[in-house]
């Protein structure tokens, strides 16, 4: 008993020092933490946030063949190289707003993305400001997995 004692005691200093460290050494996200490369829940397009002049963009770097004819149903153009994200800017240490455009429904709305951490984004695209939205949880493609 008195060896699970002390084993609790140990785990709760470890971790008492563990918290201690993060509130002593905090790592506010950047700005720079959002650029990469991206996809989709659905695992169909990929797009790379990129910084473009003074505001934050995002391009289309890879789809599959669904997606590709789909988007050519829609607006007749070629979704690899077509900027999805125009005009983001940080509202935020972990917010940007800018626009979105949906190429298979041709429309561009506002949109927001919020950084939820180093792996994964929210991207929410609205037909008016915080009206009819829909948002989607993005995650980053290693950039090894790029490469295969």
């Amino acid at each position: 008993m008195n060896r699970a004692l002390l084993g609790l005691a140990i785990v709760g200093v470890a971790l008492s020092s563990v918290q201690a460290a993060r509130a002593a050494d905090p790592t506010p996200p950047r700005t720079g933490d959002l650029y990469g490369v991206w996809r989709n829940p659905k695992g169909s397009v990929h797009i790379e946030i990129k910084p473009c002049g003074e505001d934050t963009c995002g391009n289309v770097v890879w789809a599959n063949a669904e997606a590709q004819a789909d988007v050519r149903k829609g607006s007749n153009r070629e979704l690899i190289g077509m900027q999805l994200l125009r005009d983001f800017s940080p509202t935020g240490p972990v917010d940007w707003k800018g626009r979105v455009f949906v190429p298979d429904l041709n429309m561009t709305f506002s949109g927001q993305v919020r950084l939820l951490d180093k792996a994964s984004l929210r991207a929410k695209g609205c037909l008016l400001p915080n009206f009819l939205c829909k948002s989607q949880v993005w995650t980053r493609v290693d950039a090894a997995a790029r490469a295969s």
